[in-house]
């Protein structure tokens, strides 16, 4: 049975927030008005659905990484590094998004989804940008707390809300504080990505600090956690992405880190590099 791992985290924002525009063509799902989600009947799982569609929309984020050059890299070789994002999308994330780009940087976004109808557009620009999206439960709960079906229903809600956006189904997801049990993980077969590096920029909003936390931990094969909720987080990533830059990292997406092929539970891809 798998150990439950609470980790004190923040909570995300979960209120109402203005949506900007896009330039990704949202797919059309029935019961989705307005930018509301109605839930789905509880146990589906979409991840077992893709559309044909949907499987051409992920290619890109399974393809192999690259690095400043576009030549590609193979993670059991060369230095990788997996950036997660979690809670947004917000009110920061175009910023973020700029930011990575200004560095070649493939990232992973762990969305909760009523920010996602809160902030279609800026999703839709994240998959644009050829960032990799996942889960993370339409209301941030803590999942350990709430019965199967509860469980179900936090990943079913979250990917009718992508998916309305994007097109996209999760393959990813990442429960909420750290929060997994055996209960939680028999609710899914997707793998459940945790983190090996923990900025804990949630408590400290000081942009300094948070980077010299990311750059003291961060090791070859380390899944780097962030939000992406909190302006001092962005304010911090030029000099992250500029020195593990300069270190010989290539920043990859969560998939791309394993391989395209994640394992069951995923805290680090170092053990890859063995």
């Amino acid at each position: 049975m798998l150990a439950t791992a609470v980790l004190t985290t923040a909570a995300c924002v979960t209120g109402q927030l203005t949506a900007g525009t896009g330039t990704v063509q949202a797919a059309v799902r029935p019961g989705v008005k307005d930018g509301g989600v109605t839930a789905l009947p509880t146990g589906t799982d979409l991840a077992g659905t893709w559309s044909k569609a949907s499987q051409a929309l992920m290619r890109p984020l399974l393809a192999a990484a690259r690095d400043v050059r576009g030549r590609p890299v193979d993670c059991r070789r060369v230095k990788c590094v997996a950036l997660t994002f979690d809670d947004g999308p917000g009110p920061y994330t175009d910023a973020l998004l700029r930011r990575l780009k200004a560095h070649r940087a493939r990232a992973t976004f762990f969305v909760v989804g009523q920010n996602v109808t809160a902030y279609p557009a800026i999703l839709r620009r994240t998959v644009a940008a050829g960032h990799e999206i996942g889960g993370h439960t339409w209301s941030h709960a803590n999942l350990t707390r709430l019965p199967a079906a509860a469980v179900r229903a936090e990943f079913a809600r979250t990917d009718q809300a992508i998916k309305a956006a994007t097109g996209l189904v999760p393959r990813l997801i990442r429960p909420p504080y750290g929060a997994l049990n055996a209960s939680v993980r028999m609710q899914s077969t997707r793998p459940m990505v945790m983190w090996s590096v923990d900025t804990l920029d949630w408590l400290h909003r000081d942009s300094a600090r948070v980077t010299k936390k990311a750059l003291k931990a961060v090791r070859p094969g380390s899944i780097v956690l962030f939000h992406d909720i909190h302006p001092t987080t962005v304010r911090a990533m030029p000099g992250i992405l500029k020195t593990l830059s300069a270190r010989g990292y290539t920043f990859v997406t969560v998939s791309q880190l394993f391989g395209g092929n994640p394992p069951p539970v995923a805290y680090s891809g170092a053990s890859s590099l063995l």
